[in-house]
């Protein structure tokens, strides 16, 4: 009766404390309907055969760093257009881009890969600022050349990278002259991983639990760039844009943000946007992982080489028609007692006081001279295998959960996975807090029956299950926040 009584008062704490992430479906207003087809111009077959020269070299960066470049480009004579390559989120090696930069290169592009700075770009902490300043440099070396056509030099921006690049265009706008943005989540970062794991979610069938998992764990990191607002940005861009999307990506909201970024361009008095949505395209413009789209590469040349007659299309917005059922909401902020603080010291009593235990347990050992009295005797032993297995449930529980979340963040960033996966983890997490919970009533219930019978514990014994009891109260309450007891299980 004890167990329920307090597996009811920590599935309330699940229910009303944390606050609530429910996306509703996509405003009849941001869908896209039937829109045109591309244009046969759009998709003309492009020539990819010329020779071309590849250079080395290495570029300062701000703050004294200095990374390795890349520069393909074609050997005919005469000026020609010439873009960089910025990249998304992770370590970003130059040899990610190898396979375009070649044939665009090959189509008469110049083509600049550059491998991304490690210091002030991190897990925790990403200047999109300082980003947009490499990119900066680099179209600057760019423009040194003989080669390369002025009024043609832009940025080719990806996923992360299109928010590094209207910063770079609106602090350089005398170099920038287009940018090229591929699969850009126009909204924060936090709305777009939010949006991505829930989408992947529900593809692995997931219990609603786990979603709640997740945004909770999310709305207590404390990155500051996970709330960035890309929308001033987009307001201040004045250069011909061409913006590719994918109607298979699952990793941005991609109507929302076609649609945020035409409001940022009209904004901005900027008509000069071309949107195209590629169909079956997923988020690296290719085909389940494989090829690239039969036409991504010819939209992007195409435009890229008709400017500055391209810039202004007859449609703005063409292609697939694209379908994204859920807004991309905001992942609310938790309150101050479950942020990554409070948190961090919550699970950091919990180590020390399972920690503590075992010292306490050699000591009493160590004393057991002292320790012979009757009832104590006989009611400590089992009092001490239950608050050993309760430590070991309670670590069990803490390495499951890290684990369980690292898997389900692997499976929404390689698009992987299979729902009895899922299934599982959540189900030996739940049991495992189940177990913690029942542990936790009955080792109390224990202790009080020991004080009960004349039992009276040394000042180490009291240590260790003091240390123990309160270290699983201190986990049971927060997988409480954390919908670990929350009904249904599925």
């Amino acid at each position: 009766m004890a167990a329920g009584m307090v597996l009811v008062a920590l599935a309330t704490v699940g229910y009303v404390l944390p606050p609530r992430f429910d996306p509703p479906p996509l405003a009849a207003g941001q869908t896209v309907g039937p829109i045109p087809a591309q244009t046969a111009a759009e998709l003309r077959p492009v020539s990819a055969t010329e020779p071309i020269s590849v250079q080395h070299l290495s570029v300062p960066l701000k703050g004294g760093e200095i990374v390795e470049a890349t520069i393909r480009a074609p050997l005919a004579s005469g000026r020609h257009p010439a873009l960089v390559f910025v990249q998304g989120s992770g370590t970003g090696a130059r040899s990610d881009f190898n396979e375009q930069a070649e044939w665009l290169a090959h189509a008469g592009v110049i083509t600049l890969v550059y491998d991304k700075r490690t210091e002030g770009y991190s897990f925790r902490h990403r200047d999109f600022g300082l980003l947009a300043d490499d990119a900066l440099r680099m179209i600057r070396t760019l423009r040194q050349r003989a080669d390369v056509d002025p009024a043609r030099t832009g940025l080719w921006g990806v996923s992360e990278g299109t928010w590094v690049t209207p910063l770079t265009a609106d602090a350089g706008r005398s170099d920038v002259s287009f940018m090229v943005m591929v699969s850009a989540p126009n909204v924060s970062p936090m709305r777009q991983v939010a949006w991505a794991l829930n989408e992947q979610l529900q593809r692995l069938y997931a219990p609603i639990g786990v979603r709640d998992l997740l945004t909770r764990a999310m709305g207590a990191v404390g990155f500051d760039f996970l709330r960035y607002n890309a929308a001033p940005a987009l307001t201040r861009i004045k250069q011909p844009v061409l913006a590719l999307y994918g109607t298979a990506d699952p990793s941005i909201p991609f109507v929302e943000s076609a649609r945020n970024l035409e409001a940022g361009l009209k904004e901005a008095g900027n008509d000069q946007y071309t949107i195209r949505f590629l169909d079956k395209a997923d988020h690296a413009m290719r085909i389940r992982g494989g090829p690239f789209a039969s036409n991504y590469m010819p939209t992007l040349v195409n435009w890229v080489k008709g400017l500055p007659g391209t810039a202004k299309p007859s449609e703005h917005m063409a292609g697939t028609p694209a379908v994204q059922r859920l807004e991309a909401s905001d992942v609310p902020a938790a309150p101050w007692y479950a942020r990554g603080a409070v948190l961090s010291l919550t699970l950091g009593l919990a180590v020390v006081g399972y920690v503590a235990a075992p010292v306490a347990e050699m000591l009493v050992r160590l004393r057991r001279g002292t320790d012979r009295v009757a009832t104590g005797a006989v009611v400590w032993p089992p009092i001490r295998r239950r608050l050993r297995r309760m430590a070991w449930t309670g670590a069990g529980l803490l390495a499951s959960v890290m684990a369980f979340i690292t898997l389900l963040v692997l499976f929404s960033v390689n698009q992987a996975g299979a729902w009895p996966a899922v299934l599982s983890g959540w189900l030996v997490i739940r049991v495992l807090a189940l177990l913690m919970l029942v542990q936790e009533v009955t080792a109390v219930s224990a202790v009080v029956t020991g004080l009960r019978e004349g039992w009276r514990p040394t000042r180490w014994q009291k240590i260790a299950v003091s240390s123990v009891l309160g270290s699983t109260g201190l986990l049971l309450v927060a997988a409480g926040y954390y919908g670990l007891f929350a009904f249904p299980w599925w």
